[in-house]
Formats: C-alpha cells, structure tokens, sequence
C-alpha cells in the first residue's frame, strides 16, 4: 500500500534500446506494474532517438495499450540507433522532453552500452535542467524535477553482462540455435558455449577460450576417432570473435576447409547469423522480463535522490539490484582481459561460463579402468531431458573407468517385475544388484524416483547390499520432487503449454470477447500451470496449494467481465488439479454461465502434448549438468566408502541432487521426508513468490505484502569468482 502512495502522482517512462533482445515481456510488466502503483507511464518509441525527437514518439500508456504483445518477439515500441544522443544536445532535448511530461523515473531495456547511455544521462541531469532554464524552462519546473531516477533491464542474447545469471533474450535464442542445430543435425560467445552442451559438439571454438597450439591435429584426430566408432555426423561449433591463442581469428570457412583437405569428410558450413535473435519469445525470457520488469518499477518507486542508478538482474529464481557502473565496469573488464590475452581471468568473470566450459572439457577424457559398477534407472512418465541427463552420466562414468548399467523400464526394469515401488520387489532388487556387483545407483526421475529411494534407504537395515551411495536427479514436468527448485523436464513441459495457450488464444482473433478455461497438468503442484500462466499472462490460474471458495471464483469471473467490457477481446484461464470438486468443466460453465451476453466460453485440455517434443536447451543443460555432478558425487562415495568392497548406510549417502536458487547440493533424503507432502508436493514451494505478480499483472487489486522485493548485490571480481552459479 505504500508502494501505491508513492507511485500516485508520478511519472515513468520506458524505452528499449539495442535490437537484438525479445523485450516485449519486459515493457508489459513495466508499464502494467506502473500503473498498479498509479503512476503515469509513457512508452517510448524507436528508444533513445525517439527520447530526443519527442513528439509523438513519448505516448501516455493505459493497460490495454500492452495487451497481447507478451507472445511478439522483439519490441513492439521499436529501437533505434541514436548518435544525437551520444551529444550534450541531444541529451538536453531528451531531458526537455521527459521534463515537460513530468518524468522523472526512467526504465532502460538493452545492452551495457545503453545503460551506460542511462546513467550518463542521469549524471548530467541537473546541468542539463540548469541549461533548460536558461532557455526552455520554467525554475519551478527545474525545482520540481531535480532528480532523474534510472532501473536499467538488460536486453541481450550475447548472455554477456556481469553480475546477472541470465540477460532478456539469451533463452529465446538458444531455443533458435537448438532448432536448426537440431534440424540439420548443427553464435555470440555464450550462446555457442551452451550450445555445443545441449547438442553434444565434438568441437567449440570461443573467444574466451582458444585452442592450445597444435589443435588442428587433435580436432582431426578426435573427428576421425569419432567415425571409427559408426557416427555418421560431427558437430563443430564456432562462436562470433574466436580465435587461436596468437590472436588469429579461427572462421568456419578455415575448418571446413581443413576437415575436407586432411580428412576428406564431406562438410558443410551453416551460419546462423540473424535468425539467433527472432522468433517467439521462449517461456524462460517471458517469465523472466516479467519478475524483473516488476522489481524495476519497485527500484524506481523506492529510489531517493542519492541512490545509485541500478540494474535489476537474477540470482537464482530471484530478482536482484546491481549497481549499473559496477557491472559496466566488470563487462568490460572481461574484454580487457581478452585483449591481453589473459583468457583464464576472463572466463572466471564470466560466472556461470566457467561451470558450463568445465563440464564440456570433463566429457573429454577417458581415467583407468575400476572396479565400480554403476547402474542407471529412469523412474515414472517421461520428461524431456531425460536422456541428456543420461548420456552425460554414462559418458562420465565410462571416463571415470567405471562399467555402467543400464536398465529399462525403471524399479520395474531393476526387478524385473511389475511394479511400481520398490518396497513389493526388495529381493528381486537385491538379487539384481548382486548379480551385476552393483556397488552404486543412479535414479532419474520424479517423486516416484524420490519415494522409491527412500524406499531402498530405510530397507538398508534389512538388506546390506543395499548399502551402496544413491542418487536422484529429478526429473518431471510436475517439478515437485522436494529437495530442489527445479527438475529436468519442468521447462520445456511450460514451453509446450505456453505455446499451446498461444495458439489457443491465436485461434479466436477473429472472434470478439472469448474466454478460454484451460486444464494443464501438474498433479498436485502448480508450478506447471502458475509458470505458464505468468508466461502468456493468464487472468487467473487455480493451483492445489493456493486454496479458493466460490467467493473467490465469482470475484474472478466479475473481474474478468468488467475487463472484457473495455480493454481486452480474449481472456485465459487456467487450472491444473486444483480441487476435488472444483474440477475445469464446473470453472467452464460456471464462467459460461456468469459470462452470458458479455463472453463465450470455452474449454481446452491440453494433456500429454506438456510431456513430448524436443527437449528445450536449459533442460538438455540442465539435465548434462546434473548427469555429471551425481556421477562425480557417486564416484566420491564409493571411494569414500570401500572397504574390500563398498559398504555406505550412513543417511548422506542416498540423497537427492537438487538446484536451490544457484547452488548444486545432495540432500539425504531422510531429511527431506519431514519436509514432503506424500500429496506428490514438498511443503515448501519456492515459486509460490511469482503468484502475486500472476494478479498484479491481470489488474486484481491485490496485497502487495505478499511481493518481495529485491535485495541489492554488489558486483566485484571477488563476487563473481566465489558466486559462479550453476
């Protein structure tokens, strides 16, 4: 509420700046969460050439003037390149034409040269109005706008701004480059980085990185050794800016033709160029503009006349405040580095670049051969990035010298019997184990996989060989396995759904004032149905965990009436098994009958479509991450515990592996069973944060206690070596 005091009477404004990034997401939440503290909020048109043109270019914003842009790539507001600002002259006409509306609180969407722009601008500010005075403005004006505040949002594929986890638009093109690379069976420097992870590269090649001398005879050999074992197809990725440790730039014309001349091989050179930076926005960067965009009119609203200009960024699955010059300063402290050749500097700077460039090497090298066994099992329905999870896990284990077992159709396969838990096959089980002197288990899976495991520990004290170190990587759509934020799967499940609710709502453009009532699935967690729902900007999404009356779901309707009279065509809601009688055909008639002579309805199930498709590239990374820390941690238990043979029963040796906000960590899962709904839930859902920016963003006047806003964090090279991220 005291957010809405100070926000009453004052006046934002948004701009985007730079022409690679999709920021539409980002400029919705700006403007909608402007106007929920009831601000003034102008849109800025063809960024900061439009700022110093003014006119026409400055328009007053009201809710629907951003309705429906959420799914647009790109910026529906335009973007320009602007020399006239980068002139004391063009910046005094942007503060004359800010200052004659009564802005004083700007959002900046783009890249560190942009931001910088911002702050430039805010550090001149009180020059430029004593200027105007002289020539334009009125003193009282000049007195009653002294303080130019400044949130900037970074809007890049390139993924390359320090302080932050992630940058608008990096996921949306990572999701391009995986469907051609996936298409042909093939870069800005972190995108080929990750790329070559999720598409299993034979070869990269990025800036931060180059190759030691010598390194057209080993990329030949490890290609011809590749062939040797029946692989018909080699991928070799090459970033924008690579090149060899003299300086020398390394092109994809240069390898093919050294592949063709040594090798013979037939080689084809694809250049993705442009395409990395259009198309749909992916759910991640929908999900992700809307958290910060929110924070960003937060910061401005809190902003006092001495407070830094700052950024708002992610750590973890949280907003957070950068100050902007202190992450401008390490972004380019990171090119320096290259410039003199110290490469290993620069990758540290990059934070997660150096976990995600460690991993790619560890699947390189083979270790001598041991006496460990390891046995591999998928439990419950698929989800998409299984099979990465997989792959890097039984390369790994291979390297690491160990003999690897694979088993199919999960306990079931492990029993070979027919059931679904382990407690009705414990000795079919332990007589599998015996027989393949399996000495440890990895479990890919959901809760099933969880409760499974919990299974074999508490029966350890009737069966010593199941005395062995156990692992869960979770893995299903539901993301409900306790231990962890998020599950190999849950992703690409939000950008099926998310896709599906687009073409849903694309279906009735030609038909005026429709609702859609949409089933996802999810079970009894609703972090599928409340992600997607932030992702296509859902009027109301109904979940187990967030209980509702009748009450609440005549208010929804009412509300939802009110807005189809004046702003919107088209509305959406969703519901996954959110009440045992409140089930999605009772939510569709009830809103088919209370919407009568103003909306029709109707209903969409969406089912397993949520469950198939190609796996999205954080899934494919996420999943070769997790693969290579349960093997590292399984192979560090069976060394830790062997003695003539491997014997581990002490609770830390079964555990699930788990990603909380940034850290990686193995938790028992003894202990996680005080803290789990047997409902297939654990009792603690740290996405449960977004479902107030659900109803902010859908014009509920809601508490905004339940908001956390976020905490500032410094950006230092010390900072960004102890806090890699995952």
């Amino acid at each position: 509420e005291k957010l809405k005091m100070t926000g009453a009477g004052r006046a934002m404004a948004v701009l985007t700046s730079g022409g690679d990034a999709q920021m539409n997401a980002a400029v919705r939440a700006v403007t909608r969460m402007g106007i929920y503290v009831g601000a003034k909020v102008y849109l800025i048109h063809e960024g900061y050439q439009g700022l110093v043109d003014g006119g026409d270019n400055i328009k007053l914003a009201h809710w629907h003037s951003v309705t429906n842009i959420i799914q647009l790539g790109g910026t529906v507001i335009g973007s320009a390149r602007c020399k006239a600002f980068t002139t004391r002259e063009g910046r005094l006409a942007a503060a004359f034409n800010l200052v004659k509306r009564g802005i004083t609180n700007l959002c900046v969407c783009g890249g560190d040269g942009s931001l910088t722009g911002a702050n430039i601008f805010r550090s001149e500010w009180s020059g430029l109005l004593q200027e105007l005075v002289e020539k334009r403005i009125a003193e009282t004006m000049a007195k009653q706008f002294s303080h130019l505040n400044i949130v900037g949002l970074v809007g890049s594929i390139d993924n390359d701004f320090c302080g932050t986890d992630m940058t608008i638009g990096a996921d949306s093109a990572l999701h391009r480059i995986m469907e051609i690379v996936d298409a042909i069976m093939t870069t800005a420097q972190y995108l080929a980085l990750v790329s070559a992870l999720a598409a299993g590269a034979e070869w990269l090649f990025i800036p931060e990185v180059p190759p030691q001398e010598g390194w057209e005879d080993r990329m030949c050999a490890r290609l011809e050794a590749q062939s040797r074992t029946g692989s018909r197809l080699n991928i070799v990725i090459v970033a924008e800016g690579a090149i060899d440790r003299n300086g020398k730039p390394i092109s994809s014309t240069y390898i093919k033709d050294l592949v063709v001349k040594r090798l013979g091989y037939d080689t084809r050179v694809t250049v993705l160029g442009h395409v990395q930076r259009g198309g749909t926005p992916s759910a991640f960067d929908r999900i992700l503009s809307s958290k910060l965009g929110v924070e960003a009119v937060v910061a401005l609203m809190e902003a006092a006349p001495d407070t830094p200009a700052c950024v708002i960024g992610l750590s973890g699955n949280h907003a957070v405040r950068l100050p902007l010059m202190e992450c401008v300063e390490m972004t380019k402290l990171v090119q320096q580095s290259m410039n003199e050749k110290r490469f290993d500097e620069a990758v540290k700077l990059r934070g997660s670049f150096e976990n995600n460039w460690n991993i790619y090497k560890l699947l390189a090298f083979q270790k001598p051969a041991t006496d460990y066994s390891l046995a591999i099992v998928n439990v419950g329905a698929p989800a998409p990035g299984m099979n990465a999870a997989v792959r890097s896990a039984v390369r790994l284990a291979i390297a690491h010298g160990h003999k690897v077992y694979a088993f199919n159709n999960g306990f079931q396969g492990l029993a070979d019997g027919e059931v679904s838990l382990p407690s009705k096959c414990l000795d079919k089980i332990v007589s599998t184990l015996n027989k393949y002197r399996i000495t440890a288990l990895l479990v890919i899976g959901g809760f099933e996989g969880y409760h499974g495991v919990l299974e074999l520990f508490e029966a350890r004290r009737h069966f010593e060989e199941l005395c062995i170190p156990m692992c869960i990587i979770p893995a299903t759509i539901s993301n409900n396995v306790p231990g962890t934020d998020f599950s190999v799967g849950a992703d690409t499940a939000v950008n099926a759904a998310m896709e599906g609710c687009d073409k849903i709502k694309q279906s009735a453009s030609g038909t005026k004032r429709r609702v859609f009532v949409v089933e996802t699935m999810g079970g009894f967690c609703g972090y599928l149905a409340t992600s997607t729902g932030l992702a296509v900007g859902a009027d109301a999404v109904y979940i187990y965990e967030d209980p509702f009356t009748i009450h609440d779901l005549k208010t929804n309707v009412e509300h939802l009436a009110e807005k189809m009279k004046k702003d919107i065509q088209r509305g959406l809601v969703l519901n996954e098994y959110c009440h045992e009688h409140y089930t999605t055909d009772f939510i569709h008639k009830l809103y088919s009958a209370e919407g009568k002579g103003i909306f029709d309805c109707r209903v969409n199930v969406l089912g397993h479509l949520q469950q198939g498709g190609a796996p999205s590239p954080f899934d494919r990374n996420f999943g070769t991450k997790m693969g290579v820390k349960a093997v590292q941690w399984l192979s560090q238990k069976m060394t830790e515990n062997y003695r003539q043979r491997v014997f581990a029963n002490s609770p830390n040796t079964a555990c699930v592996l788990g990603l909380n906000r940034k850290v990686v960590a193995f938790t028992p899962v003894a202990e996680l069973k005080e803290i789990t709904d047997f409902h297939r839930v654990p009792k603690d859902q740290w996405w449960f944060h977004m479902r107030p920016l659900l109803k902010m963003l859908a014009k509920y006047q809601t508490s905004f206690s339940e908001y956390v806003p976020g905490s500032l964090k410094h950006v230092t090279q010390r900072s960004l070596s102890v806090d890699t991220g995952f």
